[in-house]
């Protein structure tokens, strides 16, 4: 699992180089979460491979987005405050 969320990471870093490695990771493990969490309440639970599928798509149509996302809804803004991150 470490391995698709650090290769979905680094997916996610090419695609938006406004986010530092922490915070892509965040986006990723947040990402991944809320596509298992919402399959799995309706009972359809698709497993892993959906799940990282799903989320390579979000990142590959949105990844180069996330921070302005962010930045317009104060419930993420969390995301992007870290200025003591280190750049990739």
């Amino acid at each position: 699992m470490e391995d698709i969320f650090h290769n979905l990471t680094e997916l996610l870093l090419e695609k938006n180089q406004n986010l530092t490695y922490a915070r892509a990771r965040t986006w990723v493990e947040l990402l991944w979460e809320d596509f298992e969490t919402t399959y799995a309440k309706s009972g359809r639970y698709l497993g892993q491979e959906a799940a990282e599928k799903v989320v390579r798509q979000w990142l590959e149509n949105y990844g180069d987005r996330l921070h302005e996302f962010a930045g317009r809804n104060p419930k993420y803004q969390h995301l992007l405050d870290a200025e003591d991150d280190v750049k990739h």
